[in-house]
């Protein structure tokens, strides 16, 4: 396949998915990107060095992963859809650099992958994955150092928000590095357009978390009940969540210099942190690891 093989042409692209029998396939989320404009943004954002390692989740056609093997060093590229790997493998052929890794992305080890090098993950995510996904990495025993994401844009907006409307997923991400929202993506950039207007987005991750995996487990347990009941002054939340009296996280609160009638979406990350910092001993799941955090709203 030659290199000046352009998947951004809605022409090309149709005649590609046409020879090998296929068509976009909604239970996968498949939305093809057709903007070349769009596709330079997500590339310039990764900001890739010749020597990085990369790793592409739902490479799909191949026109992200092209992009990314004419700048880095190695690319894997992972896709689970059997008809499209066939189509992958021809347009990556020409990169010597492109590894096809046949594997649902939420079974992805990266230390499988890299070991212990560095890496940065770039994506045109589906929307119906975008959550697990981020918890998945975000989580594994060895993250990338940078995110790079193309997402659904009302996601987005909740990944980067600030205090006033903040949820749990933003709690969560930004727990773990700096997100920001590079560019809005309109619905016509794809093909077939979606519903909704899509979000390039930027995480520089922490290169160390800030609490260790037992303590990070209690924290989000306590964040998870804050945000469990939304429309519930955070101390009457916090009592449902938690199973404790309302009198007890009331005083909890204080001693936080968190006022108990606040709501959630109100905290900042700093705030959620002291509030774990002054949890009492006696909390249920204080002293255990309790379920990973799910990332979602």
């Amino acid at each position: 396949m030659a290199e000046e093989l352009d998947l951004t042409s809605l022409r090309t692209l149709r005649a590609l998915l046409q020879q090998h029998g296929m068509r976009p396939l909604k239970s996968f989320g498949q939305h093809f990107l057709v903007d070349r404009g769009v596709l330079a943004r997500i590339v310039d954002a990764a900001e890739l060095a010749p020597t990085d390692m990369v790793l592409e989740v739902g490479a799909g056609t191949g026109v992200l992963t092209r992009e990314l093997a004419r700048r880095a060093e190695r690319v894997v590229a992972v896709e689970l859809e059997r008809s499209m790997l066939h189509l992958l493998a021809e347009t990556t052929a020409s990169f010597g650099n492109v590894e096809v890794v046949a594997r649902n992305l939420l079974t992805v080890d990266p230390c499988a992958l890299f070991g212990r090098q560095p890496y940065k993950l770039v994506a045109n995510l589906p929307y119906y994955i975008t959550a697990p996904t981020f918890r998945h990495f975000l989580e594994s025993e060895h993250p990338p150092r940078l995110i790079v994401v193309m997402i659904q844009y009302e996601v987005a907006q909740r990944i980067v928000a600030a205090p006033g409307d903040l949820s749990l997923l933003g709690v969560s991400v930004q727990f773990f590095g700096r997100p920001q929202l590079i560019s809005r993506v309109p619905a016509r950039a794809f093909y077939p357009p979606p519903r909704v207007d899509s979000a390039i987005v930027r995480v520089e991750v922490q290169p160390r978390a800030a609490l260790t995996p037992p303590e990070r487990a209690v924290f989000f347990r306590l964040v998870q009940a804050g945000f469990g009941e939304r429309r519930k002054q955070l101390h009457n939340a916090l009592a449902r969540g938690l199973g404790l009296p309302v009198a007890t996280v009331q005083h909890w609160l204080r001693q936080a210099g968190i006022a108990p009638e606040r709501r959630a979406e109100t905290l900042s990350l700093d705030e959620w942190l002291q509030l774990w910092r002054t949890l009492p001993s006696t909390t249920p799941g204080s002293q255990e690891e309790t379920s990973a955090p799910q990332l979602t709203d």
